[in-house]
């Protein structure tokens, strides 16, 4: 068992209140690759002309922070341009990337649990799939064993929310996955990266 100090699991709690915050981390992007802001001169400006929208300053900025870090995990200005100015579909699967580069559960859940039935030709799904990878988790990370079951419920939203935005499902109760289809930009830049394994999330395998 993986000691809870040493989890790449640590800090996924978080996920419950970030979630998948494509608008917010395409105008942060927007920022990044036509103004040439700094980080704090990013967040700065989102949170003065308040670009999120949202009722409170301090949620403007900590999400804003959130977007900036994670546009950073990609450590690829193309693909950063591509979440800027490239249509919603082909901008939402570059976020996704980004969000499994920032998060180990949303990688591994994309990669063992989705990539995983796209490789078997599998596209049942549902609940029983969230509890079996949770369970898993929660046997193999102590980290994981220790966060609430309201966390663990919460964090199967966020997964599921996740799924319904870049359509591999219609909706929370659906029972199949749909096969979705990668942008070649979202391609290209996976496998200059050499994040190859990531491939089978975005049901690609050759």
């Amino acid at each position: 068992m993986i000691n809870g100090i040493d989890s790449p699991y640590k800090g996924s709690g978080g996920l419950t209140r970030e979630q998948f915050l494509f608008h917010e981390t395409r105008v942060v992007a927007r920022l990044m690759t036509d103004e040439n802001l700094s980080d704090q001169e990013i967040i700065d400006r989102v949170v003065s002309e308040n670009l999120f929208q949202f009722p409170t300053e301090r949620m403007i900025r900590n999400l804003a922070g959130v977007c900036v870090k994670r546009l950073h995990c990609l450590d690829d200005i193309t693909l950063i341009g591509v979440i800027a100015n490239s249509p919603v579909e082909v901008a939402k699967q570059a976020c996704l990337y980004a969000m499994m580069k920032q998060y180990r559960l949303v990688w591994d859940y994309m990669i063992t649990v989705i990539g995983k039935k796209f490789e078997e030709q599998d596209l049942s799904y549902g609940k029983m799939d969230l509890n079996v990878f949770f369970m898993r988790l929660q046997e193999q990370d102590d980290e994981v064993a220790s966060w609430a079951d309201s966390t663990v419920q919460k964090l199967k939203q966020v997964l599921n929310k996740i799924l319904i935005e870049n359509e591999y499902i219609d909706g929370p109760r659906a029972q199949k996955l749909n096969p979705v289809l990668i942008s070649s930009e979202l391609e290209n830049a996976i496998r200059a990266n050499n994040d190859e394994v990531a491939l089978p999330a975005f049901n690609c395998f050759f």
